[in-house]
């Protein structure tokens, strides 16, 4: 299968501190594969909701940054941007600590749109969260 991948995937690269909500929450990009990337986020007064637990929003926040960012790099970006159209969510599962880990894949990557398929476990590797995101693909102008 070839690499679904139109730029080099750096992971080093896609972890570099700034000014943005992966540094805020400390999302890292941890591994990529032909056709999967993946990124974790802890799960601590950061992202906890009032009752102790992983907020929703914030498992939506690693969704979407993940697939955003796989997004980012399927295209060519001197002639195409991608921005999110809708993100649903299904939490499944409560988790107090430790990291939570996404693992972004497509399902559909067309010319004007891509939908990805994002599973985020926890640290005993139970899936706690079910996400779809669909990103329009918009020509650069």
């Amino acid at each position: 299968m070839a690499a679904i991948w139109h730029q080099k995937v750096d992971l080093e690269e896609l972890n570099k501190p700034g000014e943005h909500i992966n540094s805020l929450l400390d999302i890292r990009f941890e591994d990529v594969g032909d056709d999967w990337i993946s990124a974790s986020m802890p799960v601590d007064a950061r992202t906890h909701q009032p009752y102790g637990i992983l907020h929703g929003g914030a498992s939506v926040v690693l969704a979407e940054s993940l697939g955003s960012t796989a997004s980012y790099l399927c295209i060519d970006n001197s002639t195409s941007y991608c921005v999110g159209l809708e993100v649903n969510a299904n939490h499944l599962k409560a988790v107090r600590s430790g990291r939570v880990t996404a693992l972004a894949k497509p399902i559909h990557l067309g010319r004007t749109t891509h939908v990805w398929d994002i599973r985020l476990h926890n640290a005993a590797d139970q899936l706690t969260c079910i996400a779809r995101l669909t990103m329009a693909v918009v020509p650069v102008r």
